[in-house]
C-alpha cells in the first residue's frame, strides 16, 4: 500500500475498507449481469461484438475467483504465477475467437439485427461503470491503496469497451453499418490481448478479489496486533 496523502485514524481507515469492499463487490454483481444479458443479447441479434463484450465480462469474473481460489491455498505464492497463466490464456482464446468472428463477420458481411437489450445493458455500463470507478479512485487515494487504485482504472476500461460496442450498435441501428459491429469486436479483441499480456508478466493487482482479501488480511492483522 502507498502512504496516504494524510494521516487517518483507525475508524476512518476501517471506514474505507468497508467502502472499497462494497464498490467492488457491486462490480463483480454487475459484471456477473452484464455478462448474461450481453451474451443472450448477442446470441439473438447476431452480434460478435454483444458476445464478446459479454465473455470478456465473464473472463474478469473468472479470474476474480481464481484469485480467490489461490488465496484460499496454505501456500498462495506458490500458486500465483500458474494462475495468472490460466488468467492470460483465458484472455489470449477470447482475443483469438473474436477476432476469427469478427473477421469472418466482415468477410460474410454477416446481418446484425437490432438489439434494444444490447443497446441498454451497454449504455447502462457506460453510465455505471465511471460512477463505480471515481467512487473506488477516491476511497483508494484517501486510503493510500494503490490496488484499490489500479482496480478503478480496469472498471475504467470497462467503460471504454462499453462504449465502444453502444457505438457499434447504434450505428448498425441508425444506419445499417453492419461492418460497425464486427469493427468494435476487434476493440474488444485488442483490449483482451492487452489484459492477458498483463497477466502473464504478472500484473494482478486490478483483479477485484484478489483486492478483496488483501483488504480482509490487513484487517485481520490490525485487529491481532491490538
Amino acid at each position: 500500500m502507498t502512504a496516504p496523502t494524510s494521516p487517518l485514524t483507525a475508524e476512518r481507515q476501517n471506514a474505507l475498507q468497508r467502502r472499497i469492499r462494497w464498490i467492488v463487490s457491486a462490480t463483480i454483481v454487475y459484471n456477473l449481469v452484464e455478462a448474461v444479458v450481453a451474451i443472450t443479447a448477442g446470441t439473438v441479434a447476431s452480434s460478435s461484438a454483444l458476445i464478446a463484450f459479454g465473455l470478456d465480462s465473464t473472463i474478469e469474473v473468472l479470474s476474480a475467483v481464481a484469485v480467490a481460489w489461490q488465496f484460499t491455498r496454505r501456500d498462495p505464492d506458490r500458486w500465483e504465477k500458474g494462475t495468472l497463466r490460466v488468467i492470460a490464456v483465458a484472455f489470449f482464446a477470447l482475443a483469438a475467437y473474436v477476432t476469427a468472428s469478427s473477421l469472418l463477420a466482415l468477410i460474410l458481411q454477416a446481418d446484425v439485427e437490432h438489439s434494444t437489450l444490447g443497446l441498454v445493458i451497454t449504455a447502462l455500463s457506460v453510465l455505471v461503470m465511471p460512477f463505480l470507478s471515481l467512487a473506488e479512485r477516491r476511497a483508494g487515494r484517501e486510503l493510500g491503496s494503490a490496488t484499490a487504485v489500479a482496480d478503478s482504472k480496469q472498471t475504467l476500461i470497462c467503460t471504454y469497451l462499453s462504449a465502444a460496442v453502444l457505438i457499434g450498435l447504434v450505428l448498425n441501428s441508425l444506419f445499417g453499418w453492419w461492418w460497425a459491429d464486427a469493427i468494435a469486436g476487434l476493440v474488444i479483441a485488442g483490449f483482451a490481448v492487452r489484459e492477458g499480456f498483463e497477466a502473464w508478466r504478472g500484473d494482478a493487482c486490478a483483479t477485484s478479489v484478489g483486492m478483496l482479501l488483501e483488504e480482509e488480511h490487513a484487517d485481520e492483522h490490525d485487529i491481532s496486533a491490538r
